[in-house]
């Protein structure tokens, strides 16, 4: 199996049992939209969701984007037959299964040994189905490193604000409103999950902000979020879109820079350019640390699908 890195600036919750939104995101400008079996459905709804969400991933046309189903926790007695019915029904359809509220490495070894029994038996390529961690409480942040390194498939650590912060006894009313009395403290969790992520080569991703209506609140949430190179964040609402899409995109002067880095150092290495480990652009000295800040944007530039002007 190999890691797929996929563009994931704003990743949209879709809730499994609205039929509505279902039809209503595919036409939105997301990077990716996840069809969800969890915590957006009723329980008593839960079978019915899973009709819908594989109505919607047959006759929808959601070109474009990354598509994921978020099925129920592992130790729900819902987890099986959402992984079972999603996989057997559309597993040639989607990218990925989100599995929330991991907080123990059997939870994803579980879900790993059942995609590739899945994959061999409908005779899917071993690994196609890639694998969405949510770290939603203390115990999964305490193996987060653990988790990020359990298996191919993982390809993305997902941080669930709202049962996160319930867990830790933050007190705080509004999901994905992270700072209290002008600390922040989730920012410890930010970085921890940030370099669990790089170190694995995977990516990393915040979770949701409540208030809809609050598009200033979101901005500074994803700005926070991309501060501590995070690759993207859910959305609950179009409104969010275009601020998700932006943050976590480099600005056009930036990305056209890293790319004029790039190009330049690769010339003054060269033989024809001399050779050199250090050369000057614009006024500043470039090397190879720059030569790696450079590609950062310049990827992320990329994936974004930004053209250099």
């Amino acid at each position: 199996m190999t890691r797929v890195f996929r563009p994931r600036r704003s990743c949209l919750a879709v809730p499994g049992s609205n039929p509505k939104m279902l039809k209503k995101a595919q036409g939105l400008a997301v990077d990716e939209a996840f069809l969800d079996l969890e915590d957006s459905v009723a329980p008593t709804e839960k079978v019915t969701a899973r009709a819908n969400v594989l109505t919607a991933l047959h006759e929808g046309n959601w070109a474009g984007k990354v598509l994921a189903v978020r099925v129920n926790d592992a130790e729900t007695r819902w987890a099986y037959d959402d992984v079972i019915e999603i996989v057997r029904g559309a597993g040639h359809l989607i990218d990925c299964i989100m599995l929330p509220k991991v907080e123990k490495l059997s939870h994803i070894h579980w879900l790993d040994v059942l995609l590739t029994q899945l994959e061999r038996d409908l005779g899917l390529p071993e690994g196609k189905i890639g694998i969405e961690v949510q770290i939603e409480g203390p115990a999964g942040l305490s193996i987060v490193d653990d988790i990020a390194a359990s298996t191919p498939r993982v390809e993305t650590l997902i941080f669930g604000p709202g049962d996160f912060m319930a867990a830790m006894q933050i007190p705080t009313l509004v999901i994905g409103e992270n700072s209290y009395g002008g600390y922040n403290p989730i920012d410890p969790v930010f970085m921890s999950l940030a370099v669990a992520a790089r170190k694995h080569g995977l990516q990393v991703i915040d979770g949701p902000y409540a208030v809809i209506g609050d598009t200033e609140g979101f901005t500074q949430a994803a700005q926070r979020a991309a501060a501590f190179g995070f690759d993207g964040k859910w959305v609950l609402h179009p409104t969010q879109i275009d601020a998700a899409n932006e943050v976590f995109a480099p600005t056009q002067q930036a990305y056209d820079k890293a790319e004029r880095i790039l190009e330049a150092y690769d010339f003054h290495r060269s033989a024809d350019g001399g050779a050199r480990g250090a050369a000057m652009l614009d006024g500043e000295m470039i090397d190879e640390a720059t030569r790696k800040l450079a590609l950062v944007t310049a990827e992320k530039g990329r994936r974004a699908e930004m053209v250099r002007t």
